[in-house]
C-alpha cells in the first residue's frame, strides 16, 4: 500500500521565556504531516527536543525533504533510531490513517478543506501534572492552575542557586495544600552533594503528614551518572525518576537492564516507535510517566492515547503545558498549508 506524505515545518512561541538548566527556551519548533490514501487521511507530529538526545529539527527536516511524496509502510517501519521523533510522528499517522476517522478534516491538496481539525477528548482515565514557572514565579501561579483542576505540579530545580531554590521550596511547600503532590524537575543540573541535600530535604517533608507529598524528583544527576543516581535511590525514601537518561527506547531499555526501579518518565514525541514502545511497557511493566515534548494537539493526542493504554500506575501525565505556550488558532492547521 503506498500513500501521498506531505509535511509543513511549524513554529510556536512560549507566552514567556521556558528556563531549564539547559538554557532558555523561546520557540517550539516542529513539523506536521499527513499521510493519506484514496480515502482516509492520518496526521502526525515530529517535535525534536535535541538535548533529550533526539535529532535536531534540522535533521528531521532533512529526512522528510529528501522522501518521495509517496512512501509505504516499509518506508515508515525503517526510519532509523537516530530520528526518535521521526519515528513517532510518522507511526502515529499511519496509526491515525488505518482508524479512518479524520478523512473529512485534510488541508492536503486532493482533499476538501474543512474549517479545523477537530481537538478529539483526551482519554478521561488520565489526570494531568502542570508545569510551574522556576524560582518565585511558582508562588504565584500554583493557585491559578489550582482553581483550573490540577493536584499535581511539577517544579523546575538547578536554575537558580540553592540556597535561594531551598527558601522558594519551603514557602511553596508551606503554601500547597496537603493534598496536592509536587514534582521537582532537575533537568539532570544538580551536583551530587545538592541532589543528597534536596533528597534529604524532601524526605523531611514526607516525615510530616500534613504537608504536601513530594512524588519524586525528576533526573537530579546527569546521563553520564546513572549509578550514583542507582546508588541514591536506594538510600533515600524520596522517589527519583529519570527522564534525560530515557529520552529514547535504547535508553529505557538500558536503564532497566541495569536494574532501575524506580519511575521512568516517558516522552512519547521523543521516545521513538509507539508499538516498540508499547511491547516494552507491557512485559517490563514499569513505573512510568508520560510527558509532553510542548507539541500541538495532532501530537498530544497520540501521545495522551499511548498514556491510557500504559500508565500502569496511574500517576499524573506531565501535559499541563498549554498555558506556557501561544494558543493554536482554530484555522492555523489550515493556514499552515497555505502555500
Amino acid at each position: 500500500m503506498r500513500y501521498q506524505f506531505e509535511f509543513r515545518p511549524y513554529q510556536r512561541r512560549f507566552i514567556r521565556p521556558l528556563a531549564t538548566s539547559h538554557g532558555t527556551w523561546d520557540i517550539r519548533e516542529g513539523i506536521i504531516l499527513c499521510l493519506r490514501d484514496e480515502t482516509n487521511i492520518g496526521w502526525g507530529e515530529i517535535a525534536p527536543i535535541s538535548w533529550f538526545d533526539s535529532e535536531t529539527i534540522e535533521q528531521a527536516l532533512s529526512f522528510c525533504r529528501q522522501l518521495p511524496t509517496e512512501i509505504t509502510e516499509e518506508t515508515v517501519f525503517s526510519i532509523p533510531d537516530e530520528l526518535p521523533a521521526c519515528q513517532f510522528g510518522f507511526e502515529s499517522a499511519l496509526r491515525g490513517l488505518g482508524s479512518g476517522g479524520k478523512k473529512n478534516y485534510s488541508p492536503c491538496p486532493l482533499v476538501p478543506l474543512s474549517p479545523c481539525l477537530p481537538v478529539l477528548p483526551s482519554p478521561s482515565s488520565l489526570t494531568y501534572s502542570a508545569l510551574l514557572p522556576a524560582g518565585e514565579a511558582a508562588l504565584e501561579q500554583w493557585q491559578t492552575l489550582w482553581e483550573e483542576g490540577y493536584r499535581t505540579f511539577k517544579w523546575k530545580i538547578g536554575v537558580y542557586a540553592i540556597a535561594c531554590e531551598l527558601k522558594i521550596f519551603e514557602l511553596l511547600t508551606q503554601a500547597l495544600p496537603p493534598d496536592a503532590k509536587l514534582r521537582l524537575d532537575a533537568n539532570g543540573g544538580l551536583s551530587y552533594e545538592d541532589a543528597n541535600l534536596w533528597l534529604w530535604t524532601c524526605d523531611n517533608i514526607q516525615a510530616n503528614q500534613n504537608r504536601v507529598s513530594i512524588e519524586f524528583i525528576e533526573q537530579p544527576l546527569s546521563v553520564d551518572q546513572f549509578q550514583r543516581m542507582l546508588e541514591l535511590s536506594y538510600f533515600h525514601q524520596t522517589k527519583i525518576a529519570l527522564d534525560e537518561s530515557v529520552a529514547t527506547l535504547k535508553q529505557l531499555e538500558c536503564c532497566f537492564k541495569q536494574g532501575w526501579r524506580d519511575i521512568f518518565v516517558i516522552k512519547p514525541g521523543i521516545v521513538g516507535s509507539p508499538s516498540r514502545l508499547r511491547q516494552f511497557c507491557l512485559d517490563c511493566k514499569i513505573d512510568a510517566v508520560f510527558s509532553s515534548v510542548f507539541e500541538t494537539e495532532i501530537g498530544r493526542q497520540a501521545a495522551l492515547k499511548l498514556a491510557a493504554e500504559l500508565s500502569q500506575h496511574h500517576r499524573a501525565v506531565g501535559f499541563g503545558v498549554n498555558h506556557l505556550l501561544e494558543q493554536e488558532k482554530d484555522n492555523w492547521l489550515e493556514n499552515l498549508w497555505k502555500f
